[in-house]
């Protein structure tokens, strides 16, 4: 082999890789995961307070919720910006790059409008109901915010797990 030939090999995309069998790194894979993971969380809660009428049940998982989203935002920040070169990774999809970017693009629309609607949702929701939580004068509203952050959650899990197939997964 010639020492001065142009090197072909691919760069290392760096981080450590995921533990899903796909090219994409750990963050990668736990904010998959733990996105998906807060649904069944999200249904509970829900279940909690309209056939239990339990609000109190209700109100902390809703905080737990809203504590594993913030982490999996923590984890994918770090992951991506300091640990793991995604773009590195997601280059050997044939959806490299328009379909990457663009699911990219229509998840990061959910992803943020989402983490808008729950902090809009959780902050009314700890000014405007009572303690010990009861249904109020709020609570039409709070249902009806809820339901647009609840249905925004299950399209950001599911526009992230297209994102992570094009990405991480097609070959």
């Amino acid at each position: 082999m010639n020492p001065e030939a142009p090197s072909t090999a691919v760069p290392a995309p760096g981080g450590i890789d995921g533990f899903l069998g796909t090219r994409a790194s750990l963050g990668m894979d736990v904010v998959l995961v733990g996105l998906f993971a807060v649904l069944p969380l999200l249904a509970w809660s829900i279940h909690l307070v309209r056939n239990r009428r339990d609000f109190a049940g209700h109100k902390r998982l809703q905080w737990i919720i809203a504590a594993a989203l913030l982490a999996a935002i923590i984890v994918f920040e770090i992951d991506v910006r300091l640990v793991s070169d995604w773009k590195l990774r997601a280059a050997a999809s044939p959806w490299w790059p328009a379909g990457v970017l663009t699911a990219l693009g229509i998840h990061l629309i959910f992803a943020v409008s989402t983490l808008v609607l729950l902090v809009w949702v959780l902050w009314e929701a700890a000014q405007r109901f009572p303690t010990p939580p009861a249904p109020s004068a709020h609570s039409r509203r709070h249902m009806t915010m809820a339901r647009l952050a609840g249905i925004d959650l299950v399209l950001t899990a599911i526009t992230g797990s297209v994102f992570y197939w094009l990405a991480f997964v097609a070959r």
